[in-house]
């Protein structure tokens, strides 16, 4: 599967800080590698996105949109109980957009401020008509446009700044993190998660062998190791709270099939599932 750069990829000129894009896809998608050149809104019309980034996660359907930080993510986009397309309009800008905004309005940064690469919001009546207004900006001429959008992109910062408070948009433009302290937080954000050590190595912006080598020396075990015990504990955990059934829980911890999961069960506690939950 190659790796899509948006906004790139769809023919936008690189030159502008603030863009729009209508996004239609015919086909689903499963765990595309997305690079991200600059923050995205992503206004969900159609169907469901789930995206995983290296410290943040999300699944929503047509009544959220996310915002997404440049970098590197994941994407899924499924179809939605009988629709045949998936839609979603996209709003590009970049962090010099972001640290404009933030001189113009002189906000500070709240306290205790945990940044995240991702935000998810729900839809209201104010972010639909936003959505609608987008859209219409391709009517005017081309000398126009650029002015708008920056009024535009003023416009739905400061309503969600009103209502969200400042700290997503340090998260935008928060540049303090190294490349280990990237791979850590894919790997503590991620541990649960059903990934590929490719899809992993991708998120934490490193190769593959890079990568492995990293986990290495930092967790002294092979990745496919450490997860497997992990997810074994994490399953362990979901027994003891005797409302999950080894049926139940197998697929979430990431084996395909049922006695795959007994034998990795067995051979690290000694004991079957069933026999697990009985003790």
């Amino acid at each position: 599967m190659n790796i899509i750069t948006l906004p790139d990829d769809l023919n936008l000129k690189s030159s502008q800080s603030i863009a729009v894009y209508d996004y239609v896809n015919t086909k689903e998608i499963s765990k595309q590698q997305i690079i991200l050149s600059k923050n995205t809104f992503s206004f969900l019309q159609n169907g469901t996105k789930k995206v995983f980034f290296d410290n943040s996660s999300s699944l929503i359907n047509n009544s959220q949109f996310l915002l997404m930080k440049a970098g590197n993510s994941l994407m899924t986009e499924n179809f939605y109980n009988d629709e045949t397309k998936y839609r979603s309009i996209l709003f590009f800008f970049s962090n010099e957009a972001v640290l404009n905004f933030i001189k113009k309005f002189k906000l500070n940064p709240q306290d205790n401020t945990n940044y995240a690469s991702m935000y998810s919001f729900d839809y209201d009546q104010y972010i639909e008509g936003f959505t609608k207004s987008i859209l219409k900006i391709s009517k005017f001429s081309k000398s126009i446009q650029n002015n708008i959008l920056v009024a535009k992109f003023n416009e739905l910062m400061l309503y969600l700044v009103e209502i969200k408070g400042v700290n997503f948009l340090y998260s935008l433009i928060n540049d303090s993190d190294t490349s280990f302290q990237s791979f850590i937080q894919t790997v503590d954000y991620n541990t649960l998660n059903k990934l590929s050590i490719k899809e992993l190595s991708f998120l934490a912006n490193m190769s593959t062998s890079s990568f492995k080598r990293t986990f290495k020396k930092h967790f002294q075990n092979s990745p496919s190791k450490w997860f497997q015990e992990k997810r074994l504990e994490h399953s362990a955990f979901l027994l003891r709270q005797k409302s999950k059934r080894p049926t139940d829980i197998y697929e979430e911890i990431g084996y395909k099939n049922l006695s795959n999961f007994i034998k990795a069960f067995k051979t690290k506690f000694g004991v079957t599932p069933r026999e697990y939950q009985k003790i």
